[in-house]
């Protein structure tokens, strides 16, 4: 066996061994026993030391167990290791937003949706942290990016209505809150904004 054979080898080795590792931390960690699944995401860090997914899974106990410090230590050390690990980012973010850090929650959740448009935890977060400081914007942009992939998403149309109707661009509100009724029907809150952004809009200028 030449040499490139035995390092291939054994880089599918511990690729496989540091996947057995990872979901016997998950499959722990669904379980309730963070002691144990910690134990395992270590092993799973020392035997690969240049992937996030470990880290990411210790900064999830940590949140889990209220330690905001060893949280940000571990999602940090996520980042670092690779820039572009987009669930680093967003442990960040939710760690600053319980923190009531909101600025520097809004940009990591900004920086999570750069990497995953898709990612709606970022995007409801983005919401939250854009409702505390009215700051709108650019959280509309990405609301917007994510319901041309997930048009039907009710929760999300909610936000973007929302959002439409703090910004007065009541036209708009009024149009998502219909799309948003065409698929839940009995959805109170959107029927009753659409009700109310009706009679404004009915008033005379």
């Amino acid at each position: 066996m030449t040499g490139a054979n035995q390092t291939e080898r054994s880089e599918d080795w511990l690729n496989q061994h540091h996947k057995v590792l990872m979901e016997l931390a998950d499959c722990y960690a669904e379980m309730g026993q963070p002691d144990t699944a910690r134990d395992y995401y270590s092993r799973a860090a020392a035997l690969a030391p240049g992937e996030p997914g470990p880290y990411v899974g210790m900064g999830v106990l940590a949140i889990q167990a209220q330690d905001p410090s060893r949280a940000i230590e571990a999602f940090q050390t996520a980042v670092q290791i690779d820039p572009r690990c987009s669930e680093g980012w967003g442990g960040l973010a939710m760690v600053h937003h319980q923190l009531h850090s909101y600025s520097a929650a809004f940009q990591m959740y900004l920086k999570c949706l750069e990497l995953d448009t898709d990612n709606l935890m970022a995007l409801l977060g983005l919401f939250q942290t854009s409702c505390q400081m009215g700051s709108f914007a650019k959280i509309i942009e990405y609301l917007d990016l994510y319901l041309q992939r997930h048009p039907h998403d009710t929760s999300v149309l909610f936000c973007l209505a929302t959002l439409y109707a703090r910004e007065g661009i009541f036209d708009k509100a009024r149009s998502t809150l219909s799309a948003l009724l065409a698929v839940q029907p009995e959805h109170q809150q959107a029927a009753q904004m659409l009700a109310q952004i009706s009679a404004e809009m009915a008033k005379p200028n």
